[in-house]
Protein backbone atom coordinates (compact mmCIF):
# COMPACT_ATOMS: atom_id res chain seq x y z
CA UNK A 1 0.00 0.00 0.00
CA UNK A 2 1.40 3.40 -0.98
CA UNK A 3 2.30 5.74 1.87
CA UNK A 4 -0.15 8.49 2.67
CA UNK A 5 1.39 11.84 1.90
CA UNK A 6 -0.24 15.24 2.32
CA UNK A 7 -2.42 16.22 -0.66
CA UNK A 8 -2.46 19.74 -2.08
CA UNK A 9 -5.29 20.76 -4.39
CA UNK A 10 -4.63 23.38 -7.08
CA UNK A 11 -7.66 24.78 -8.90
CA UNK A 12 -8.08 26.01 -12.45
CA UNK A 13 -8.45 29.33 -14.27
CA UNK A 14 -11.00 31.77 -12.80
CA UNK A 15 -10.97 34.32 -15.62
CA UNK A 16 -11.58 38.00 -14.94
CA UNK A 17 -11.78 39.85 -11.63
CA UNK A 18 -15.44 38.94 -11.14
CA UNK A 19 -14.58 35.28 -11.60
CA UNK A 20 -11.73 35.50 -9.10
CA UNK A 21 -14.01 37.21 -6.57
CA UNK A 22 -16.50 34.35 -6.89
CA UNK A 23 -13.81 31.71 -6.46
CA UNK A 24 -12.37 33.06 -3.21
CA UNK A 25 -15.75 32.86 -1.46
CA UNK A 26 -15.48 29.05 -1.57
CA UNK A 27 -13.41 27.71 1.35
CA UNK A 28 -12.11 24.81 -0.76
CA UNK A 29 -11.93 26.44 -4.20
CA UNK A 30 -14.48 24.01 -5.70
CA UNK A 31 -12.92 20.68 -4.72
CA UNK A 32 -15.77 20.21 -2.25
CA UNK A 33 -18.36 20.20 -5.05
CA UNK A 34 -20.15 16.91 -5.60
CA UNK A 35 -22.78 15.81 -8.07
CA UNK A 36 -26.16 14.08 -8.13
CA UNK A 37 -26.86 13.31 -11.79
CA UNK A 38 -26.47 10.05 -13.61
CA UNK A 39 -27.94 9.56 -17.04
CA UNK A 40 -29.26 6.00 -17.21
CA UNK A 41 -30.34 3.58 -14.53
CA UNK A 42 -32.39 0.37 -14.62
CA UNK A 43 -35.12 0.16 -17.24
CA UNK A 44 -33.60 3.12 -19.13
CA UNK A 45 -34.90 5.50 -16.48
CA UNK A 46 -32.88 8.39 -15.03
CA UNK A 47 -31.74 7.67 -11.49
CA UNK A 48 -30.26 9.60 -8.60
CA UNK A 49 -26.62 9.00 -7.74
CA UNK A 50 -24.75 11.06 -5.17
CA UNK A 51 -21.02 11.66 -5.45
CA UNK A 52 -19.95 13.50 -2.33
CA UNK A 53 -16.90 15.31 -3.84
CA UNK A 54 -13.25 14.26 -4.05
CA UNK A 55 -12.45 16.23 -0.91
CA UNK A 56 -15.03 14.48 1.25
CA UNK A 57 -14.48 11.05 -0.28
CA UNK A 58 -10.78 11.08 0.61
CA UNK A 59 -11.84 12.08 4.10
CA UNK A 60 -14.29 9.16 4.31
CA UNK A 61 -12.44 6.47 2.32
CA UNK A 62 -8.80 7.12 3.19
CA UNK A 63 -9.06 8.85 6.56
CA UNK A 64 -7.63 12.17 5.40
CA UNK A 65 -8.24 15.25 7.52
CA UNK A 66 -9.17 18.78 6.49
CA UNK A 67 -7.57 21.07 9.06
CA UNK A 68 -9.02 24.58 9.40
CA UNK A 69 -8.74 27.07 12.23
CA UNK A 70 -10.08 30.27 10.77
CA UNK A 71 -8.22 29.25 7.62
CA UNK A 72 -5.77 26.59 6.56
CA UNK A 73 -2.84 29.03 6.48
CA UNK A 74 -3.73 30.15 10.00
CA UNK A 75 -3.82 26.52 11.11
CA UNK A 76 -0.34 25.95 9.68
CA UNK A 77 0.95 29.11 11.32
CA UNK A 78 -0.46 28.21 14.76
CA UNK A 79 0.54 24.53 14.91
CA UNK A 80 4.05 23.17 15.14
CA UNK A 81 3.11 19.72 13.83
CA UNK A 82 0.43 18.33 11.54
CA UNK A 83 -0.40 14.75 10.53
CA UNK A 84 0.71 13.68 7.04
CA UNK A 85 -2.73 12.37 5.98
CA UNK A 86 -4.16 15.85 5.46
CA UNK A 87 -5.62 17.83 2.56
CA UNK A 88 -4.63 21.40 1.76
CA UNK A 89 -5.97 23.88 -0.80
CA UNK A 90 -3.56 26.24 -2.54
CA UNK A 91 -5.54 29.50 -2.37
CA UNK A 92 -3.37 31.37 -4.86
CA UNK A 93 -6.24 33.58 -6.10
CA UNK A 94 -6.90 35.24 -2.72
CA UNK A 95 -4.32 37.95 -3.26
CA UNK A 96 -5.92 38.84 -6.61
CA UNK A 97 -9.49 39.28 -5.31
CA UNK A 98 -11.06 42.70 -4.73
CA UNK A 99 -13.39 41.56 -1.95
CA UNK A 100 -10.86 41.71 0.91
CA UNK A 101 -10.71 45.52 1.04
CA UNK A 102 -7.08 45.70 -0.08
CA UNK A 103 -5.47 46.41 -3.42
CA UNK A 104 -5.55 43.17 -5.46
CA UNK A 105 -2.33 41.73 -6.83
CA UNK A 106 -2.20 40.96 -10.53
CA UNK A 107 -2.33 37.21 -11.05
CA UNK A 108 0.79 35.61 -12.51
CA UNK A 109 1.14 31.89 -12.97
CA UNK A 110 4.80 31.91 -11.93
CA UNK A 111 3.89 33.66 -8.67
CA UNK A 112 1.23 31.02 -7.99
CA UNK A 113 3.89 28.35 -8.52
CA UNK A 114 6.32 30.10 -6.16
CA UNK A 115 3.60 30.37 -3.52
CA UNK A 116 2.88 26.66 -4.01
CA UNK A 117 6.54 25.89 -3.29
CA UNK A 118 6.34 27.82 -0.03
CA UNK A 119 3.14 26.02 0.97
CA UNK A 120 4.68 22.62 0.24
CA UNK A 121 7.78 23.57 2.21
CA UNK A 122 5.69 24.43 5.26
CA UNK A 123 3.62 21.25 5.00
CA UNK A 124 6.72 19.07 4.66
CA UNK A 125 8.39 20.74 7.61
CA UNK A 126 5.41 20.43 9.95
CA UNK A 127 4.18 16.99 8.86
CA UNK A 128 7.56 15.29 8.56
CA UNK A 129 6.37 13.92 5.20
CA UNK A 130 9.12 13.70 2.57
CA UNK A 131 6.85 14.88 -0.25
CA UNK A 132 3.27 15.87 -1.08
CA UNK A 133 0.86 14.71 -3.77
CA UNK A 134 -0.42 17.42 -6.11
CA UNK A 135 -3.99 17.15 -7.47
CA UNK A 136 -4.89 19.82 -10.00
CA UNK A 137 -7.76 20.84 -12.23
CA UNK A 138 -7.27 22.59 -15.57
CA UNK A 139 -4.80 25.50 -15.26
CA UNK A 140 -3.83 24.21 -11.82
CA UNK A 141 -1.88 21.47 -13.57
CA UNK A 142 0.16 24.13 -15.36
CA UNK A 143 0.89 25.83 -12.02
CA UNK A 144 2.18 22.46 -10.78
CA UNK A 145 4.26 21.90 -13.90
CA UNK A 146 5.73 25.41 -13.60
CA UNK A 147 6.84 24.48 -10.08
CA UNK A 148 8.22 21.11 -11.21
CA UNK A 149 9.85 22.18 -14.49
CA UNK A 150 11.03 25.71 -13.73
CA UNK A 151 10.76 27.09 -10.19
CA UNK A 152 12.46 24.22 -8.36
CA UNK A 153 15.09 23.47 -11.06
CA UNK A 154 16.03 27.17 -11.18
CA UNK A 155 16.81 26.89 -7.46
CA UNK A 156 18.85 23.73 -7.99
CA UNK A 157 16.23 21.60 -6.23
CA UNK A 158 14.98 18.22 -7.43
CA UNK A 159 11.16 18.28 -7.77
CA UNK A 160 11.06 14.52 -7.09
CA UNK A 161 12.15 15.40 -3.53
CA UNK A 162 9.13 17.68 -3.15
CA UNK A 163 6.33 15.98 -5.11
CA UNK A 164 5.26 12.37 -4.81
CA UNK A 165 2.70 12.16 -7.61
CA UNK A 166 0.90 14.66 -9.85
CA UNK A 167 -2.70 14.01 -10.91
CA UNK A 168 -4.37 16.39 -13.38
CA UNK A 169 -8.03 16.73 -14.37
CA UNK A 170 -8.51 18.26 -17.82
CA UNK A 171 -5.28 20.26 -17.75
CA UNK A 172 -4.42 21.97 -21.07
CA UNK A 173 -0.88 20.55 -21.12
CA UNK A 174 -0.63 21.50 -24.79
CA UNK A 175 -2.41 24.83 -24.38
CA UNK A 176 -5.89 25.79 -25.52
CA UNK A 177 -6.59 25.80 -29.23
CA UNK A 178 -9.76 26.16 -31.27
CA UNK A 179 -11.33 24.37 -34.20
CA UNK A 180 -12.91 27.64 -35.28
CA UNK A 181 -11.15 30.76 -36.54
CA UNK A 182 -8.17 29.28 -38.43
CA UNK A 183 -5.81 30.33 -35.61
CA UNK A 184 -7.05 33.93 -35.44
CA UNK A 185 -8.69 33.45 -32.03
CA UNK A 186 -5.47 32.10 -30.54
CA UNK A 187 -3.38 34.94 -31.96
CA UNK A 188 -5.85 37.55 -30.71
CA UNK A 189 -5.89 35.99 -27.24
CA UNK A 190 -2.09 35.83 -27.04
CA UNK A 191 -1.65 39.35 -28.41
CA UNK A 192 -4.12 41.05 -26.06
CA UNK A 193 -3.65 38.77 -23.05
CA UNK A 194 -7.33 39.32 -22.21
CA UNK A 195 -8.01 38.32 -18.59
CA UNK A 196 -4.58 36.66 -18.53
CA UNK A 197 -5.67 33.93 -20.96
CA UNK A 198 -2.39 34.21 -22.88
CA UNK A 199 -1.01 31.68 -20.35
CA UNK A 200 -2.58 29.04 -22.62
CA UNK A 201 -0.56 30.15 -25.66
CA UNK A 202 2.87 28.84 -26.69
CA UNK A 203 4.92 31.96 -25.89
CA UNK A 204 3.84 32.21 -22.27
CA UNK A 205 3.84 28.44 -21.78
CA UNK A 206 7.42 28.25 -23.01
CA UNK A 207 8.42 30.96 -20.53
CA UNK A 208 6.95 29.30 -17.44
CA UNK A 209 7.66 25.66 -18.36
CA UNK A 210 11.34 26.04 -19.31
CA UNK A 211 14.23 26.34 -16.81
CA UNK A 212 16.09 29.63 -17.11
CA UNK A 213 19.29 27.82 -18.14
CA UNK A 214 17.54 26.34 -21.20
CA UNK A 215 15.39 29.34 -22.14
CA UNK A 216 15.86 30.64 -25.68
CA UNK A 217 15.43 34.44 -25.70
CA UNK A 218 13.93 34.20 -29.19
CA UNK A 219 11.03 32.13 -27.89
CA UNK A 220 10.01 28.51 -28.32
CA UNK A 221 11.81 26.52 -31.03
CA UNK A 222 9.65 25.20 -33.85
CA UNK A 223 9.80 21.64 -32.50
CA UNK A 224 8.93 22.61 -28.91
CA UNK A 225 5.95 20.72 -27.49
CA UNK A 226 4.36 22.33 -24.40
CA UNK A 227 3.03 18.94 -23.30
CA UNK A 228 6.50 17.46 -22.91
CA UNK A 229 8.16 16.80 -19.58
CA UNK A 230 11.50 15.86 -21.10
CA UNK A 231 13.33 13.10 -19.20
CA UNK A 232 16.77 14.31 -20.33
CA UNK A 233 16.60 17.74 -18.69
CA UNK A 234 18.28 18.48 -15.34
CA UNK A 235 16.01 17.60 -12.39
CA UNK A 236 13.49 15.94 -14.71
CA UNK A 237 10.40 14.71 -12.86
CA UNK A 238 9.57 11.03 -13.58
CA UNK A 239 6.65 10.90 -16.00
CA UNK A 240 5.47 7.62 -14.52
CA UNK A 241 4.51 9.65 -11.43
CA UNK A 242 2.13 11.79 -13.52
CA UNK A 243 -1.48 10.85 -14.32
CA UNK A 244 -3.61 12.81 -16.79
CA UNK A 245 -7.40 12.40 -16.77
CA UNK A 246 -8.79 13.39 -20.17
CA UNK A 247 -12.42 14.38 -20.70
CA UNK A 248 -14.22 13.52 -23.94
CA UNK A 249 -17.66 15.12 -23.44
CA UNK A 250 -17.95 18.65 -24.87
CA UNK A 251 -21.75 18.61 -25.07
CA UNK A 252 -22.24 19.04 -21.32
CA UNK A 253 -19.85 21.98 -20.98
CA UNK A 254 -22.28 24.91 -21.01
CA UNK A 255 -19.93 27.81 -20.27
CA UNK A 256 -20.83 30.86 -22.39
CA UNK A 257 -24.03 29.05 -23.38
CA UNK A 258 -22.09 26.42 -25.27
CA UNK A 259 -19.98 28.83 -27.33
CA UNK A 260 -16.75 27.55 -25.76
CA UNK A 261 -17.49 23.97 -26.70
CA UNK A 262 -18.46 25.03 -30.22
CA UNK A 263 -15.20 26.96 -30.68
CA UNK A 264 -12.94 24.25 -29.23
CA UNK A 265 -14.68 21.50 -31.21
CA UNK A 266 -15.97 17.97 -30.63
CA UNK A 267 -12.55 16.43 -29.91
CA UNK A 268 -12.51 17.99 -26.45
CA UNK A 269 -14.05 18.21 -23.01
CA UNK A 270 -15.65 21.51 -24.02
CA UNK A 271 -12.59 23.64 -23.24
CA UNK A 272 -9.47 21.51 -23.69
CA UNK A 273 -8.93 19.46 -26.81
CA UNK A 274 -8.24 15.77 -26.19
CA UNK A 275 -4.80 15.86 -27.82
CA UNK A 276 -3.76 18.76 -25.56
CA UNK A 277 -4.90 17.19 -22.27
CA UNK A 278 -2.06 14.81 -21.51
CA UNK A 279 1.70 14.63 -21.05
CA UNK A 280 3.31 12.13 -23.46
CA UNK A 281 4.79 9.26 -21.47
CA UNK A 282 2.52 9.81 -18.45
CA UNK A 283 -0.36 7.60 -17.36
CA UNK A 284 -3.58 8.57 -19.14
CA UNK A 285 -7.24 7.65 -18.75
CA UNK A 286 -10.09 8.88 -20.94
CA UNK A 287 -13.57 9.33 -19.44
CA UNK A 288 -16.76 10.68 -20.99
CA UNK A 289 -16.98 13.76 -18.81
CA UNK A 290 -16.87 17.48 -19.51
CA UNK A 291 -14.35 20.05 -18.30
CA UNK A 292 -16.62 21.16 -15.46
CA UNK A 293 -20.29 21.41 -14.57
CA UNK A 294 -22.68 18.77 -13.30
CA UNK A 295 -21.04 16.18 -15.56
CA UNK A 296 -17.56 17.54 -14.92
CA UNK A 297 -14.30 15.65 -14.46
CA UNK A 298 -13.53 16.72 -10.89
CA UNK A 299 -16.94 16.05 -9.38
CA UNK A 300 -17.23 12.59 -10.93
CA UNK A 301 -16.92 9.04 -9.68
CA UNK A 302 -14.77 8.27 -12.74
CA UNK A 303 -12.27 10.96 -11.78
CA UNK A 304 -12.18 9.97 -8.13
CA UNK A 305 -11.67 6.26 -8.74
CA UNK A 306 -8.73 6.95 -11.05
CA UNK A 307 -7.30 9.40 -8.51
CA UNK A 308 -7.67 7.02 -5.56
CA UNK A 309 -6.07 4.07 -7.29
CA UNK A 310 -3.21 6.14 -8.69
CA UNK A 311 -2.39 7.61 -5.27
CA UNK A 312 -2.93 4.53 -3.11
CA UNK A 313 -2.90 1.46 -5.37
CA UNK A 314 -0.37 -1.36 -4.99
CA UNK A 315 -0.39 -2.99 -8.44
CA UNK A 316 0.00 -1.41 -11.88
CA UNK A 317 -1.41 -3.47 -14.75
CA UNK A 318 -0.75 -2.49 -18.36
CA UNK A 319 -2.29 -4.07 -21.43
CA UNK A 320 -0.90 -3.65 -24.95
CA UNK A 321 -1.59 -5.15 -28.36
CA UNK A 322 1.61 -6.63 -29.80
CA UNK A 323 2.66 -8.65 -32.84
CA UNK A 324 -0.35 -7.75 -34.95
CA UNK A 325 -0.25 -7.62 -38.76
CA UNK A 326 -3.32 -5.96 -40.23
CA UNK A 327 -4.83 -7.01 -43.54
CA UNK A 328 -5.21 -4.68 -46.55
CA UNK A 329 -3.07 -1.87 -45.12
CA UNK A 330 -3.12 0.12 -48.36
CA UNK A 331 -6.84 0.91 -48.46
CA UNK A 332 -8.12 0.22 -44.95
CA UNK A 333 -7.73 2.18 -41.75
CA UNK A 334 -8.00 0.19 -38.53
CA UNK A 335 -9.08 1.43 -35.12
CA UNK A 336 -9.35 -0.13 -31.68
CA UNK A 337 -11.87 0.81 -29.03
CA UNK A 338 -11.30 -0.09 -25.39
CA UNK A 339 -13.29 0.18 -22.20
CA UNK A 340 -11.84 -0.73 -18.83
CA UNK A 341 -14.11 -1.82 -15.98
CA UNK A 342 -13.02 -2.68 -12.44
CA UNK A 343 -15.13 -5.08 -10.39
CA UNK A 344 -17.24 -3.37 -7.76
CA UNK A 345 -17.52 -0.03 -9.57
CA UNK A 346 -20.61 1.10 -11.44
CA UNK A 347 -18.56 3.32 -13.74
CA UNK A 348 -16.06 2.72 -16.53
CA UNK A 349 -12.63 3.97 -15.46
CA UNK A 350 -11.22 4.37 -18.99
CA UNK A 351 -12.83 4.39 -22.42
CA UNK A 352 -11.53 5.28 -25.85
CA UNK A 353 -14.35 5.19 -28.37
CA UNK A 354 -14.59 6.36 -31.97
CA UNK A 355 -17.92 8.05 -31.20
CA UNK A 356 -16.05 10.15 -28.64
CA UNK A 357 -13.21 11.05 -31.06
CA UNK A 358 -10.53 9.17 -29.16
CA UNK A 359 -10.26 5.68 -30.60
CA UNK A 360 -6.82 4.09 -30.90
CA UNK A 361 -5.39 4.22 -34.40
CA UNK A 362 -3.68 0.94 -35.27
CA UNK A 363 -0.55 1.03 -37.44
CA UNK A 364 -0.52 -1.33 -40.41
CA UNK A 365 2.38 -3.44 -39.16
CA UNK A 366 5.29 -5.00 -40.99
CA UNK A 367 5.77 -8.60 -41.97
CA UNK A 368 7.15 -9.47 -38.55
CA UNK A 369 4.36 -7.69 -36.71
CA UNK A 370 3.88 -4.13 -35.46
CA UNK A 371 5.25 -2.57 -32.31
CA UNK A 372 3.24 -2.50 -29.10
CA UNK A 373 0.03 -0.46 -29.05
CA UNK A 374 -0.90 0.56 -25.47
CA UNK A 375 -4.54 -0.22 -24.76
CA UNK A 376 -5.00 0.54 -21.07
CA UNK A 377 -3.11 1.09 -17.85
CA UNK A 378 -4.79 0.74 -14.49
CA UNK A 379 -3.90 0.68 -10.82
CA UNK A 380 -5.36 -1.91 -8.51
CA UNK A 381 -5.64 -1.64 -4.74
CA UNK A 382 -5.79 -4.87 -2.76
CA UNK A 383 -7.82 -3.38 0.09
CA UNK A 384 -10.62 -2.45 -2.32
CA UNK A 385 -11.49 -5.95 -3.49
CA UNK A 386 -15.20 -6.67 -2.88
CA UNK A 387 -16.31 -9.06 -0.17
CA UNK A 388 -14.13 -12.07 0.46
CA UNK A 389 -12.77 -12.25 -3.06
CA UNK A 390 -9.12 -13.27 -3.25
CA UNK A 391 -8.55 -11.49 -6.55
CA UNK A 392 -8.71 -8.06 -8.09
CA UNK A 393 -10.70 -8.33 -11.29
CA UNK A 394 -10.99 -6.05 -14.24
CA UNK A 395 -12.43 -6.40 -17.72
CA UNK A 396 -10.86 -5.03 -20.89
CA UNK A 397 -13.46 -4.66 -23.61
CA UNK A 398 -11.67 -4.64 -26.97
CA UNK A 399 -13.24 -3.85 -30.34
CA UNK A 400 -11.43 -3.71 -33.69
CA UNK A 401 -13.07 -1.68 -36.46
CA UNK A 402 -12.12 -0.98 -40.05
CA UNK A 403 -12.79 1.92 -42.41
CA UNK A 404 -12.09 1.39 -46.09
CA UNK A 405 -10.83 4.12 -48.41
CA UNK A 406 -11.14 4.47 -52.16
CA UNK A 407 -9.23 7.22 -53.95
CA UNK A 408 -8.51 8.88 -50.62
CA UNK A 409 -12.18 9.01 -49.60
CA UNK A 410 -14.05 6.79 -47.17
CA UNK A 411 -16.10 4.09 -48.87
CA UNK A 412 -19.40 3.17 -47.27
CA UNK A 413 -20.61 0.63 -49.84
CA UNK A 414 -19.96 -2.40 -47.63
CA UNK A 415 -19.71 -0.45 -44.38
CA UNK A 416 -21.76 -1.25 -41.26
CA UNK A 417 -21.59 1.80 -39.03
CA UNK A 418 -20.25 1.22 -35.48
CA UNK A 419 -20.05 -2.52 -36.18
CA UNK A 420 -16.83 -4.11 -35.04
CA UNK A 421 -14.89 -6.72 -36.99
CA UNK A 422 -13.85 -8.14 -33.61
CA UNK A 423 -15.58 -7.64 -30.26
CA UNK A 424 -14.69 -9.49 -27.06
CA UNK A 425 -13.87 -8.91 -23.38
CA UNK A 426 -10.73 -10.08 -21.62
CA UNK A 427 -11.42 -10.93 -17.97
CA UNK A 428 -8.29 -10.60 -15.83
CA UNK A 429 -7.93 -11.71 -12.21
CA UNK A 430 -4.91 -10.56 -10.21
CA UNK A 431 -4.15 -12.20 -6.88
CA UNK A 432 -4.68 -9.71 -4.06
CA UNK A 433 -1.73 -10.94 -2.00
CA UNK A 434 0.73 -8.07 -2.34
CA UNK A 435 3.39 -9.91 -0.32
CA UNK A 436 3.85 -12.52 -3.05
CA UNK A 437 7.08 -12.06 -5.01
CA UNK A 438 5.28 -12.97 -8.25
CA UNK A 439 1.58 -12.12 -8.69
CA UNK A 440 -0.77 -14.93 -9.61
CA UNK A 441 -2.83 -14.04 -12.66
CA UNK A 442 -5.43 -15.72 -14.79
CA UNK A 443 -7.21 -14.38 -17.86
CA UNK A 444 -9.88 -15.61 -20.22
CA UNK A 445 -12.02 -14.21 -23.00
CA UNK A 446 -15.71 -13.68 -22.38
CA UNK A 447 -16.49 -15.75 -25.48
CA UNK A 448 -15.03 -18.75 -23.61
CA UNK A 449 -17.13 -18.22 -20.47
CA UNK A 450 -20.42 -20.08 -20.18
CA UNK A 451 -22.99 -18.00 -18.34
CA UNK A 452 -22.67 -14.60 -16.63
CA UNK A 453 -19.20 -13.21 -16.02
CA UNK A 454 -20.01 -12.68 -12.33
CA UNK A 455 -20.31 -16.46 -11.88
CA UNK A 456 -16.92 -17.15 -13.43
CA UNK A 457 -14.17 -18.19 -11.02
CA UNK A 458 -10.47 -17.82 -11.93
CA UNK A 459 -9.90 -21.37 -10.69
CA UNK A 460 -11.76 -22.45 -13.83
CA UNK A 461 -8.79 -21.30 -15.94
CA UNK A 462 -5.08 -22.17 -15.66
CA UNK A 463 -2.81 -19.56 -14.14
CA UNK A 464 -0.61 -17.52 -16.43
CA UNK A 465 3.13 -18.02 -16.28
CA UNK A 466 5.68 -15.23 -15.89
CA UNK A 467 7.61 -14.79 -19.14
CA UNK A 468 10.02 -12.16 -17.78
CA UNK A 469 12.80 -13.40 -15.46
CA UNK A 470 13.50 -9.92 -14.08
CA UNK A 471 12.52 -9.16 -10.50
CA UNK A 472 9.71 -6.72 -9.90
CA UNK A 473 7.95 -7.25 -13.23
CA UNK A 474 5.52 -9.91 -14.43
CA UNK A 475 4.74 -10.35 -18.15
CA UNK A 476 2.53 -12.73 -20.11
CA UNK A 477 1.28 -12.73 -23.72
CA UNK A 478 -2.32 -13.85 -24.18
CA UNK A 479 -3.54 -15.28 -27.47
CA UNK A 480 -6.50 -13.60 -29.07
CA UNK A 481 -9.49 -15.70 -30.17
CA UNK A 482 -8.97 -17.57 -33.44
CA UNK A 483 -11.50 -15.29 -35.16
CA UNK A 484 -8.93 -12.46 -35.12
CA UNK A 485 -6.32 -14.30 -37.22
CA UNK A 486 -7.68 -13.03 -40.60
CA UNK A 487 -7.69 -9.49 -39.16
CA UNK A 488 -4.63 -9.22 -36.90
CA UNK A 489 -2.58 -12.19 -38.04
CA UNK A 490 -1.61 -15.29 -36.11
CA UNK A 491 1.05 -13.55 -34.02
CA UNK A 492 -1.18 -10.95 -32.36
CA UNK A 493 -1.22 -11.08 -28.57
CA UNK A 494 -2.40 -9.03 -25.60
CA UNK A 495 0.65 -8.38 -23.46
CA UNK A 496 -0.12 -8.01 -19.77
CA UNK A 497 2.53 -6.40 -17.57
CA UNK A 498 2.15 -6.23 -13.81
CA UNK A 499 4.49 -4.27 -11.57
CA UNK A 500 4.32 -3.19 -7.93
CA UNK A 501 3.04 0.35 -7.41
CA UNK A 502 3.67 2.63 -4.50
Amino acid sequence: MAEKLPIVYVRGFAGDTAGIDRVVTDPFYGFNEGSTHIRIGPDDEPCFYQFESPLLRLHLDEGYQILVDGGQELYLASHDTIPPDTIWVHRFYDASATTWGTKPREFRLETAAQDLMRLIGTIREKSGAPRVHLVAHSMGGLVCRCLIQKILPDLGRDPADWVGKLFTYGTPHGGITFDAGFGVLERLRDLTGINGADIFGPERMYAYLTPSALLDPDGPPDEWDPRAMAPDQPFAFPRERVFCLVGTDPADYDVAHGLSAAAVGPRSDGLVQIDNAYVPGAHVAYVHRSHSGRYGLVNSEEGYQNLRRFLFGDRRVEAALVGHRLSRPSDTAWQAEVRLSVRGLHIVTHERMSAQWCSIQLPAGAADGAGPVPLASTFLCSVLRPGESATLRYALHLRILSLRRRDGLLSFRDHLEQTADFDDILIVDVDADTTAAVPALSATWNSDIAGPIRDYRPSDAPGLSDEDPADGVWVHHIELPATTVPILGGGARIRLTVTPWE
